[in-house]
């Protein structure tokens, strides 16, 4: 008898962590509480209910929903069937919503109530949908001609599989859109065994070389990164395959994830810098014991400032690095074990670089020759990586494929050094890279020093023509509430770093603007093209 060729699949790591745990619990805000047992049970009625509508292998089902026990089950429920899960971004314009519906052809929506005007408006548009299920927390959904069919009624009006059928492991799982600077929204799509082998590595690199003790078997997780973007990096396939308690927040509320943190000993989350930005500031923040949570920030770079603020309320932080295409995870900031006797702010250093490279990716920083730079923490060049989960291309598109994959390498656009001791630091994105008077000034280096000033908040750093140098760097600052700043003291500050040799004298901006807020994307990252476009004439 052949011997079985056993297929990397979704399921194997949900089946995990029902048999390490069946009784663990996963928790949806103050709403709902349910074991694994019984999350499993209800991931084999989401797949009957889709066979029930029809779903085969490569049914694009598309999802709107807040991060909740509902979108877990969709995680596994959809992909588990053959079927696709698109993962829709609420936050695109709508336009750019209606466009990646149509562009995947979704013949399925389940959304929640609060995207019901959205959907209302968009239903004309969307001619390959033709089921909409609508999610709500309340007794009843709400009335309305898109839909008389609800979530729960839904998976409870077909009888469960007997189990997740067995497909081939290169079978497509997912799909969702990216955004540009220009032009419409990308897919990018992933298989099974690419989601599976990304949990291993992952998993192997955040539990077995992590710092702060790494994940544990006893962590409560409790994403941060919305469910949409990227398989919320990735973690919550990780967290079940560990069988850890689980808590989902639904809408993100500065209350609401402060309450879910405390009540449920949350140790252990991954969100962007602008949500850490948020809890950090909330009032009274102060006054709790946040000394076990454990948080990666990715997304954007993570600032020493920021990172020293949430040090001084015991938070535990570290970075880490992905896009929409690497699905997302391929660094992470881990100390080695050589750097355990470093001072605590020489360590703090290298715990908000970008990192180093996870198992099973190889990365390299290349000059516009494709040769490797030096890792001198000095050369610059681009970032290139090969790993067994990079998107094969953008859907439907090959000519952006090509240029994404020239010469068999995954191009990320992100300029960036390696040191001597193998840590990546990005400096920049390619073409936000600020061009003086031939050299390059990284605009990065810039936001983070002055994220160490004590009345700065925020700062984002473009550049703007200029007669002379063709760019220099603009600063646009956000104070601390009630802090006042100028332009000379903030120069001054520059100019301590530029003493000691971490930037030079003439990277230093001479225009500063000072707004209440900064722009963000639908991902929570500062928009630098609307700060181009509202200032990029200087």
């Amino acid at each position: 008898m052949p011997a079985y060729d056993y297929p990397l699949l979704l399921k194997r790591l949900l089946e995990q962590g029902v048999r390490w745990y069946p009784d663990q619990k996963i928790v949806y805000r103050d709403q709902w509480e349910y074991t694994y047992s019984e999350m499993y049970q209800r991931v084999l009625r989401v797949g009957a209910a889709l066979q029930a509508l029809g779903a085969t292998v490569g049914t694009k089902v598309g999802v709107i929903e807040w991060d909740s026990h509902r979108y877990l089950e969709l995680y596994f429920g959809i992909p588990s069937v053959g079927a696709i899960m698109h993962t829709i971004n609420p936050r695109l314009a709508p336009a750019d919503l209606a466009y990646t519906i149509i562009h995947a052809e979704d013949e399925i929506i389940i959304f929640h109530e609060d995207f019901l005007p959205l959907v209302e408006k968009l239903v004309p548009q969307l001619p390959s949908v033709r089921k909409y299920i609508i999610i709500t927390d309340q007794d009843a959904p709400p009335q309305t001609p898109v839909t008389d069919l609800d979530y729960e009624t839904w998976v409870n009006s077909v009888m469960p599989l007997q189990a997740l059928p067995d497909l081939p492991e290169n079978t497509q799982a997912t799909l969702a859109y990216t955004t540009g600077t220009t032009g419409k929204p990308k897919g990018v799509y992933f298989s099974h065994r690419q989601l599976v082998l990304h949990s291993l590595a992952s998993a192997a690199a955040i539990a077995a070389l992590g710092d702060y003790g790494g994940v544990r078997k006893h962590d409560v997780y409790m994403p941060l990164t919305p469910m949409f973007h990227v398989h919320a990096w990735g973690v919550p396939y990780i967290a079940t395959m560990l069988g850890l308690k689980q808590v989902y927040p639904g809408r993100y509320e500065p209350a609401m994830l402060l309450k879910l943190v405390l009540t449920h000993k949350v140790t252990f989350s991954h969100c962007v810098p602008t949500i850490l930005q948020m809890i950090i500031n909330a009032p009274g923040i102060e006054k709790y014991d946040l000394s076990q949570w454990k948080v990666i920030i990715g997304g954007a770079r993570l600032t020493k400032g920021l990172a020293q603020r949430a040090r001084e309320l015991g938070i535990k932080i570290s970075a880490g690095y992905g896009m929409s295409e690497t699905a997302p995870i391929l660094t992470l900031a881990m100390l080695k074990p050589y750097m355990k006797d470093w001072d605590a702010d020489h360590q703090l250093d290298y715990l908000i670089k970008t990192g180093v490279p996870v198992p099973l990716v190889d990365l390299r920083i290349v000059n516009e020759a494709g040769e490797d730079v030096a890792h001198d923490g000095r050369e610059k060049g681009e970032i290139i990586v090969r790993t067994p989960w990079l998107t094969p291309g953008y859907y439907k598109e090959p000519e952006r494929s090509e240029q994404l994959w020239a010469g068999g390498w995954l191009h990320t656009g992100d300029v960036a050094v390696m040191d001597q001791h193998g840590y990546v630091q990005i400096v920049d994105r390619l073409k936000d890279v600020i061009k003086s008077g031939g050299e390059w000034i990284s605009s990065l280096e810039l936001e983070n020093l002055l994220s160490l000033h004590p009345a700065v908040q925020e700062a984002a750093v473009i550049g703007v023509p200029d007669p002379r140098w063709d760019e220099r760097p603009l600063a646009i600052i956000v104070p601390h509430k009630g802090q006042t700043i100028t332009p000379e003291a903030l120069q001054a500050h520059l100019k301590q770093y530029a003493d000691q040799g971490v930037i030079a004298k003439w990277a230093i901006p001479e225009r500063f603007v000072f707004v209440e807020s900064l722009p963000k994307t639908s991902v929570g990252k500062t928009d630098k093209k609307v700060l181009r476009a509202q200032y990029g004439q200087g």
